[in-house]
């Protein structure tokens, strides 16, 4: 079945003004990255306008290939020594009080990365006290001594993708036992009394059951904060789009996750992990 043309919830006009390119030649100059840029985020002139940005550490380039992502995979490089300055650097610049931190999948670094994770985290504790941090991680293959070597640099809120539902994860090249993998990554950090945080998208050919399901999977793990948006195709590459889903569905999947339990839930077509972070950070603070 041929699938319909992307609806008009889902155009969007592209905001463009001079901060914004500041804003990419500060970045472009240090040599960092951004999930909004290499995920082709679809709310990055919106947040860039507001200097806000999510930083994307570790390079740019994937040891995995999940059918869902624009991230390049291959060869990675070494971690750049220099990053926690340079991102100490951009939050200066920015003038941030909530920043998000975030990384390809190292797979091939003994420690997937989470030393690096770690030193940006003190380097940001060192220089901005009152600085929130959210740190976007990927699963270490759920090796704990990784998660807690990022734990123990403190940051406020833990998120991790769990991206889709479980019987779905086959068709998006991963296999089901990352579904278990991420789980327990979220588990473990709200157990050691952080802020947890998860993500996914819908369009993918999930049905409302298998998301409930989903839903409850995340709250018997600990996860106080969601995030659903939809899922665009970003490359050609990449896996198509079985469905666009109105925003009335979205308000719908948000008041079914709020009866269930979380604490917190960003809900529409274009949201995404870090979307309104800071603004969902703060709600989950009053609750609890």
């Amino acid at each position: 079945m041929k699938r319909s043309p992307k609806p008009d919830w889902l155009r969007i006009k592209i905001p463009a003004g001079e901060d914004l390119f500041k804003l990419k030649k500060d970045l472009t100059s240090r040599g960092l990255h951004t999930i909004c840029q290499d995920a082709k985020c679809p709310n990055m002139s919106e947040c860039w306008n507001k200097n806000h940005a999510t930083f994307l550490i570790l390079g740019n380039i994937c040891s995995r290939n999940c059918g869902f992502c624009s991230v390049e995979t291959g060869k990675c490089e070494e971690p750049d020594r220099f990053e926690p300055e340079k991102i100490s650097e951009m939050v200066k610049i920015m003038g941030l009080k909530y920043v998000v931190i975030t990384s390809v999948t190292r797979d091939d670094l003994s420690d997937g990365g989470s030393t690096h994770y770690k030193k940006i985290l003190d380097k940001l504790k060192e220089e901005f006290p009152d600085l929130k941090i959210e740190i976007l991680i990927p699963d270490f293959n759920g090796d704990r001594k990784a998660i807690d070597t990022v734990l123990q640099g403190g940051p406020d809120v833990l998120n991790h993708n769990i991206e889709t539902v479980r019987d779905l994860y086959r068709s998006v090249n991963r296999r089901e036992e990352n579904y278990n993998i991420s789980l327990s990554v979220l588990k473990y950090s709200s157990s050691r009394k952080f802020i947890t945080k998860s993500g996914i998208m819908v369009g993918m050919g999930e049905t409302t059951s298998q998301l409930k399901v989903l839903f409850n999977d995340l709250l018997e793990n600990g996860v106080d904060i969601l995030t659903i948006g939809q899922y665009l195709q970003p490359t050609p590459e990449n896996i198509k789009v079985k469905e666009y889903i109105p925003p009335e569905s979205f308000l719908e999947l948000k008041e079914i996750g709020e009866k269930m339990g979380f604490l917190a839930i960003e809900s529409g077509p274009f949201v995404r992990s870090s979307y309104n972070a800071s603004a969902l950070y703060s709600k989950v603070r009053r609750i609890s």
